[in-house]
């Protein structure tokens, strides 16, 4: 029963939390299977290797550190934040390489799914293990799913959010913003887990998770604002080239979008994504070199002639 309980109380809450992310990405949102995959790689490969990189650098550690107290404290305060950001941050790299992650918010996305599925698993083995009794089950349930859990979600998203700011940066730039991002996602890990290790500095840490997952809630909404206003931009070029009509750029970037009767029903899903398709790709195709240029720059044509064949069965 316990078992089946602490279960229920790690994947609800936690799959919760990451439908409402990548819901709230409402502009350009990211594959749900992508998402997803990053969601797992959280909840099982990140925390394989962080027990694993964990107990190595524990005993070793141990050599220095006799006390078991200390050990314990030390562990919590500098070796999980740096194994454990490390282990959840390595698929961002991988991630991050998919033309889909293309700026702040895709990395807030899929860093913060991340988060989320390395949350859970650690959620219900504490719920196990340490709900011994059932007050004690529903405080760490409280505790854990309010600020343990998000607390690894904002780290991690914190680091995606670097990576994307400098996806289209040159090499030293990309290798400079992610180290600031991931020294960041470990500075809060270490904050929140050195607050929690004493009675005393406990509210604080409660203080100091309210305010971070505020500045996160605040990033967050100014990321979006800005896709907003790169697709107002980029679709008044297109609008001004005659590739889209003048009307349609109100609906087509902001949520005027959800509405029926600005164009052909039978279209407008389809219009919405190749319409914002076409705008990040425009800006892709500019903040690129290489490859990476003729890929998107054939992609902007592309979706500009899908567009023109959309609008033209439109008034067929």
């Amino acid at each position: 029963m316990l078992i089946f309980a602490s279960a229920l109380a790690a994947v609800l809450p936690m799959s919760f939390y990451l439908f409402l992310i990548w819901q709230f990405d409402k502009y350009d949102r990211e594959p749900f299977k992508l998402v997803l995959a990053n969601y797992l790689w959280g909840a099982l490969g990140a925390i394989i290797f962080a027990v694993i990189g964990s107990l190595i650098l524990s005993s070793f550690a141990s050599i220095f550190i006799r006390d078991e107290l200390h050990l314990g404290r030390f562990g919590a305060i500098v070796i999980a934040p740096v194994v454990e950001e490390i282990t959840k941050g390595f698929f961002l790299l991988i991630t991050v390489a998919n033309r889909k992650f293309d700026n702040i918010t895709d990395g807030i996305v899929y860093g913060g799914a991340i988060g989320l599925g390395f949350g859970m698993t650690e959620n219900f083995i504490y719920f196990i293990v340490y709900g011994t009794t059932i007050q004690d089950w529903i405080v760490i349930v409280v505790v854990r799913t309010l600020f343990s859990a998000v607390m690894h979600c904002v780290a991690t998203a914190t680091f995606g959010a670097f990576i994307g700011y400098a996806k289209f940066k040159g090499r030293n730039s990309k290798l400079f913003f992610s180290l600031i991002g991931m020294l960041l996602a470990m500075a809060i890990h270490s904050a929140w887990n050195f607050s929690v290790s004493f009675q005393s500095t406990a509210p604080l840490g409660f203080l100091f998770m309210f305010v971070t997952i505020l500045i996160f809630i605040l990033v967050f909404t100014l990321s979006i604002q800005n896709e907003k206003k790169i697709l107002l931009n980029e679709l008044m070029d297109e609008a001004a080239l005659g590739n889209i009509p003048f009307e349609h750029i109100i609906f087509l970037s902001s949520s005027l979008r959800d509405r029926k009767g600005w164009v052909d029903e039978s279209i407008r899903k389809t219009y919405i994504k190749a319409a914002t398709t076409l705008a990040f790709r425009k800006l892709q195709a500019r903040n690129s070199h290489g490859t990476s240029k003729l890929y998107y720059d054939n992609d902007v044509t592309n979706y500009r002639k899908f567009i023109g064949s959309l609008l033209i069965e439109e008034t067929v």
